[in-house]
C-alpha cells in the first residue's frame, strides 16, 4: 500500500505547478470582492445617513419583494411545467419539451424593452382591448401599468423559469418509476404523487434552479430600470455613475453581497436535515400517462402560455420592428461595428474562461483532493456575485494597475499610455472571466467525470505524463462538453449588461449597451435590430440544451446541464 501511494505521488509530481497556478487564478478571480471591501472602507458615513433616511428603505423593500415574487413564480411555473411534460402525454408535448427552454434566449432587459412598447397605453394591444370592451380612449380604460413592481416580477419570472424547469425535469426523469407505482398502489392520485412524492424528492433541483434565477434577478439592471423599479443593483450603478462615488457604490455592493449570502444560507438551512440517495439498480423512468379531452387541453395551454409570453410575443415584436426599421433606413453601420465589438470581447473572454475551466479540470483530475476542489469552488464564486458588484470591485485593482503603468511609462518614456486595461477592453474580459468561470469549470468537470479512471492508468503505463494524457486522452473525449460550455459562456458574455456598462472603454458600444441606451431614451425602433440579434444568438445554446436534454439517457443531459449550474454545490 505504501509503494502504491508513493507511485501515485510520483506520477503526479509534475502537476504541482498546475495546482499552484489554479490557486493563483482562483485568488485573482476573488480579488474584486476583496478590493470591494477595501474600497468600502474608504468611504464616509455621510452617504449612508442619506441612504438610510431616503433611499435604502424603499430600495431594500423593492429588492426583497422582487426576489420573493420571482422565486415563487419561477418555482411554480418551472416545477409545474417540468412535471406535466414528464408525467403526461398530451398534444404538443414533444414540441413543448424543448420550447419551454426558449425564454432562456431572451435577456431580461430585452423582454422589458419589448413589453414596454407592446403594452403601451396607445399601442395596438391596449387599443384592441378597448375596442373589444367598447372604450375609445386610454382615459376611459387602460391595462395595469407594466412599469411597476408586479410587472417586473411577472416579466422576470417569465424569462427565468427555465432555470427551474431544466434542473427539475432532469430530476423527474431520473426518479424511479417504482416509487410512483408504489405511491399509486397506496391509493395516491397522480396529483397527490406530484405533491407528496415527486416534489419532495426534486427539492434539491428546485432549490438550485430557484437560486440561479434569484441570482440573475439580483444581477438585473436593465429590466428593473426600464420598469421603474429601484433595486440595490440600480442604486449601485446610479451611485457610481451619477454621483461618481466609488466608495459609496462599494458599500451598497457589499450590502448586495450580504443578500446573496443570506439567500444561499437560507436555502442550505431549509434542507439541512434532508438526505437523498439513489437506488442500487439503475432507475426505470416513469411512463407518461396519456391525457384526453379537457385535461389534455389544459396541460397544453399551461405549458404553452409561458412560451408564448416569455418568448413568442417579444420575439414576434422584435422581428416586426426590426423589419420596419430595415425597410425604412436599412442597417446602420453603427450596428455592424457593435456586432464586431460584441463578438470580439465575448470571444476573447470565452477563450480565457475555457482556459480557466481546463486548468481546474486538469488539476482536479490529476491530483484530486480537497485543495483542488477548494480552488475550483473559489473560482466559481464569481457566478454568485452580481455583475454590478463584480465590476465595482474590479475598478479598484484595475484602476490602480492603470495608474501604476501610466506613472512608470511617463517617467521612462515621457508619454502617457492612457488607461491600459480600462481603455482597451481588457477589464471587460477580466470581469467576464470572473463572472462566468463557473460555467466552464462545471462543464469541464462534468466531461472529465464521465471518463473512466482506467484510461489514466493506461496512459501512465504507456509512459505518458499528466499533461500528455490530458492532451491525447482527456481533451478529445471532453470535446463535446467543452464546446457546450464555450457556447454557453459566449452567449452569457454577449448578454451581460451591468458589468459592460461600468467597464466598457469610452465610445465602445456592444449590442447590449446599444439596446440599453436607446430604450432609456425611449427610441425603441432604433434598438429593435440589436435586440433581435441578441435573441437570435441567444437561441444557439438553447438549441444545444434542447438537443442534449433529449438525448439517450438522463445522465447525459445531467452532465451537460452541469456546465450551467457548476456553482450549485459550491
Amino acid at each position: 500500500m505504501a509503494s502504491s501511494r508513493a507511485s501515485t505521488r510520483l506520477a503526479f509530481t509534475g502537476s504541482a505547478g498546475w495546482r499552484l497556478a489554479s490557486f493563483l487564478v482562483a485568488a485573482a478571480i476573488c480579488l474584486p470582492v476583496c478590493a470591494l471591501a477595501v474600497a468600502a472602507l474608504g468611504g464616509s458615513g455621510d452617504l449612508w445617513r442619506h441612504l438610510l433616511s431616503a433611499v435604502l428603505p424603499s430600495v431594500a423593500f423593492n429588492t426583497l419583494a422582487l426576489l420573493l415574487g420571482v422565486g415563487v413564480l419561477v418555482g411554480v411555473v418551472g416545477t409545474g411545467t417540468a412535471w406535466l411534460v414528464t408525467a403526461y402525454r398530451f398534444p404538443g408535448q414533444r414540441i413543448l419539451e424543448w420550447a419551454l427552454l426558449l425564454p432562456l434566449a431572451v435577456p431580461t432587459y430585452v423582454v422589458a424593452y419589448a413589453y414596454l412598447d407592446i403594452l403601451h397605453p396607445v399601442g395596438d394591444v391596449q387599443g384592441f382591448v378597448r375596442w373589444v370592451l367598447g372604450y375609445t380612449s386610454p382615459r376611459q380604460f387602460r391595462l395595469p401599468d407594466i412599469r411597476s413592481l408586479p410587472g417586473a416580477v411577472l416579466l422576470l419570472g417569465l424569462v427565468l423559469y427555465p432555470y427551474v424547469y431544466l434542473t427539475t425535469r432532469a430530476m423527474f426523469l431520473t426518479q424511479a418509476a417504482s416509487l410512483v407505482e408504489a405511491s399509486r398502489t397506496l391509493g395516491l392520485s397522480r396529483a397527490e404523487v406530484f405533491g407528496r412524492v415527486a416534489v419532495p424528492l426534486a427539492r434539491p433541483a428546485i432549490a438550485v434552479g430557484v437560486s440561479l434565477a434569484l441570482m440573475e434577478t439580483l444581477n438585473d439592471i436593465g429590466a428593473s430600470q426600464f420598469l421603474g423599479v429601484q433595486t440595490l443593483t440600480v442604486s449601485v450603478y446610479s451611485t457610481w455613475v451619477n454621483r461618481n462615488d466609488l466608495a459609496g457604490a462599494a458599500q451598497i455592493a457589499l450590502a448586495m453581497l450580504a443578500v446573496v449570502v443570506l439567500l444561499v444560507m437560507a436555502e442550505r438551512h431549509a434542507r439541512r436535515r434532508q438526505r437523498y440517495a439513489a437506488a442500487a439498480q439503475k432507475p426505470r423512468p416513469m411512463q407518461p400517462v396519456p391525457l384526453a379531452g379537457l385535461p389534455a387541453l389544459g396541460a397544453t395551454l399551461a405549458c404553452a402560455l409561458p412560451v408564448l409570453l416569455g418568448f413568442a410575443a417579444p420575439a414576434a415584436y422584435l422581428v416586426s420592428e426590426a423589419t420596419k426599421r430595415v425597410r425604412f433606413a436599412g442597417v446602420s453601420p453603427r450596428i455592424i461595428a457593435e456586432i464586431g465589438n460584441t463578438v470580439a470581447v465575448s470571444l476573447a473572454a470565452t477563450l480565457a474562461i475555457l482556459g480557466c475551466g481546463l486548468l481546474f479540470g486538469y488539476v482536479g483530475r490529476t491530483y484530486p483532493g480537497r485543495r483542488a476542489a477548494l480552488a475550483a469552488r473559489l473560482a466559481s464564486l464569481g457566478y454568485a456575485v452580481p455583475g454590478t458588484v463584480l465590476a465595482i470591485g474590479l475598478l479598484v485593482p484595475v484602476g490602480a494597475f492603470d495608474r501604476l503603468v501610466a506613472d512608470v511609462v511617463e517617467r521612462l518614456a515621457g508619454i502617457s499610455p492612457g488607461l491600459v486595461l480600462l481603455g482597451s477592453g481588457a477589464a471587460l474580459v477580466l470581469a467576464y472571466t470572473a463572472r462566468f468561470a463557473a460555467i466552464a469549470i462545471g462543464g469541464v468537470e462534468a466531461g472529465l467525470g464521465r471518463i473512466s479512471p482506467s484510461l489514466d492508468g493506461a496512459a501512465r503505463v504507456l509512459g505518458h505524463g499528466p499533461a500528455a494524457a490530458f492532451r491525447r486522452v482527456h481533451l478529445p473525449l471532453t470535446r463535446a462538453a467543452i464546446a457546450s460550455a464555450g457556447l454557453l459562456v459566449f452567449v452569457d458574455c454577449m448578454k451581460e449588461l451591468p458589468a459592460t456598462l461600468l467597464l466598457r472603454p469610452l465610445n465602445f458600444e456592444t449590442l447590449a449597451t446599444h439596446l440599453y441606451g436607446e430604450a432609456a431614451r425611449g427610441t425603441y425602433e432604433e434598438a429593435a435590430i440589436a435586440a433581435l440579434l441578441i435573441v437570435l444568438i441567444g437561441m444557439l445554446p438553447v438549441a444545444v440544451l434542447a438537443r442534449l436534454g433529449g438525448g439517450s439517457t438522463p445522465a447525459d443531459a445531467s452532465a451537460r446541464r452541469d456546465a450551467g449550474v457548476g456553482l450549485a454545490d459550491s
